[in-house]
């Protein structure tokens, strides 16, 4: 009984030790970034656009080529410009984004987290604008231009979202901005391969979300995956269960594409087709599975962030002791 003590003892010390060590770590590598002190600033467009006379509007033009389409005539943006609708948009984007101080400072924040781990990542033109609702489309970056619609993130109960369905209304607010530029970037940045099976897909969205985890560390786990904080608690204490769920009925490395929109891709709940599962389930569990394979892995092996981001999937999980909560 001494000796299990002592062990157990022992067992409990050691992880202290590692799990201080880690804090050490990530507290010291926070310090290093925040000396890159990136500084940016945002170029309002849309104001720019809402205030444009037609004389004006060349100079516009010249500014910001990309914002206009050469085939299309002056006299449409004017139009635009006039449209009722338009500004209706402008009115809610000034009121919601009258101070964007703190969305800036978060926004230079990624950058930095973005130059620590790319060093070849310069910071692009961050350029606001409206887009008459595309949510689909709420950010766009290059390798020199990051374009935010601003219109797709007035709150979660704006009266421009009443017909939209509400998981996705769910994260049409400005505290999402940087979660999904940091998204735009991730993709830039992970390699795209011919995805095939379940795991492809979860473990393809499991390298975003922990892309997040180190670009956005400010964020909290909810906002970086776009749950609330019970769909995350619902996610976390029923851990087991998903994942016990894939492996009984050996989802994994099924190629079923009907899976993606099962367990993938953005859904109100995620569709185990158990009545009393689904109705307390928020969508793309799958992705939550991957992010937590992915995090194991890099915990497990001594790898670097670029290098995870080009590695396969079916090696990641062949290199992971993945043990779900129970």
């Amino acid at each position: 009984m001494l000796f299990k003590f002592y062990i157990k003892n022992f067992v409990m010390i050691s992880c202290l030790t590692l799990f201080t060590v880690s804090c050490k770590k990530e507290n010291q590598i926070e310090k290093e970034i925040a000396k890159i002190n990136i500084d940016i600033n945002v170029e309002r467009f849309d104001q720019l656009f809402a205030k444009v006379s037609v004389n004006e509007l060349p100079k516009l033009k010249t500014a910001y080529p990309f914002m206009f389409s050469e085939v299309i005539k002056d006299s449409f943006w004017i139009a635009k410009k006039e449209d009722t609708l338009q500004k209706m948009l402008n009115k809610a984007v000034d009121k919601t984004f009258r101070d964007f101080d703190i969305t800036e400072l978060e926004i230079e924040s990624l950058f930095n987290h973005l130059k620590y781990y790319f060093d070849a990542f310069n910071p692009p033109r961050v350029i606001t604008t409206t887009s008459d609702v595309d949510y689909r489309n709420k950010v766009i970056v290059t390798d020199t231009i990051a374009i935010i619609a601003l219109d797709n993130y007035l709150g979660s109960d704006h009266e421009f979202y009443a017909n939209i369905p509400k998981f996705i209304v769910a994260n049409l607010k400005k505290e999402q901005i940087v979660v999904d530029l940091a998204e735009a970037y991730a993709k830039k940045y992970i390699y795209l391969r011919n995805n095939k099976t379940l795991l492809d897909e979860m473990i393809y969205f499991g390298k975003q979300l922990y892309f997040k985890d180190l670009m956005i560390p400010f964020k909290t786990e909810a906002e970086r995956i776009g749950y609330s904080q019970e769909e995350l608690d619902w996610a976390d204490a029923n851990e087991s269960y998903i994942w016990r769920y894939f492996v009984e009925r050996e989802l994994l490395f099924s190629t079923d594409s009907k899976l993606s929109s099962r367990f993938i891709n953005p859904a109100p709940f995620t569709k185990f087709y158990l009545e009393e599962i689904d109705s307390n389930s928020p969508g793309r569990l799958g992705q939550y599975v991957g992010w937590k394979i992915v995090r194991a892995y890099m915990e497990q092996n001594d790898v670097s962030l670029n290098r995870m981001l080009i590695t396969s999937a079916e090696e990641i999980f062949n290199n992971t002791k993945y043990k779900p909560k129970k």
